[in-house]
């Protein structure tokens, strides 16, 4: 059945790219973040532990609404490895060590890489392809990684 909604089919396809991208970019990270939860060492063991899988927990659920908002809008999601490594801005390479403060760096760079390309297409979903719900449902996920890389931040402090 044919999307609509109010928002042009050409303004959909290009707020589908935005969404594909960060779809792309939370499932690669949401794999990093298990990575940390799972080879963690230290004597922060056990909180980290348990502080990786919160995040990855709600990593999965930003995955699966970004979809859900593709297909909402009327278009399918990227959904295999390959479309995801294509399409993210993050790197999927991991060169520190074991420890929390190591994967937390990392994982804090790419929150913070996520957090600027939301940023960076707010209002442009919003003001240019006049998809306002997109740019509201963004705005809400932007803050979610906000919250995270505060506690990353905080976790690495010296």
């Amino acid at each position: 059945m044919k999307t609509n909604i109010g928002i042009t089919k050409a303004n959909r396809e290009k707020v589908t790219e935005v969404l594909s991208q960060l779809l792309a970019d939370e499932f690669v990270l949401y794999t990093k973040t298990l990575r940390a939860h799972w080879n963690l060492e230290g004597h922060d063991f056990h909180t980290k532990h348990l502080f990786f899988e919160e995040h990855y927990n709600a990593i999965k659920v930003f995955i699966d609404t970004v979809a859900e908002r593709i297909r909402k809008i009327g278009n399918y999601a990227p959904g295999t490895l390959k479309e995801f490594l294509d399409l993210t801005h993050l790197s999927e390479k991991y060169t520190g060590t074991n420890t929390s403060h190591d994967y937390s760096a990392a994982l804090l760079e790419d929150h913070d890489t996520i957090i600027q390309y939301i940023r960076d297409n707010i209002s442009k979903v919003e003001d240019d392809f006049k998809d306002a719900g997109t740019a509201d449902f963004l705005t809400g996920i932007m803050m979610e990684h906000e919250e995270m890389a505060w506690m990353l931040r905080a976790t690495i402090a010296k």
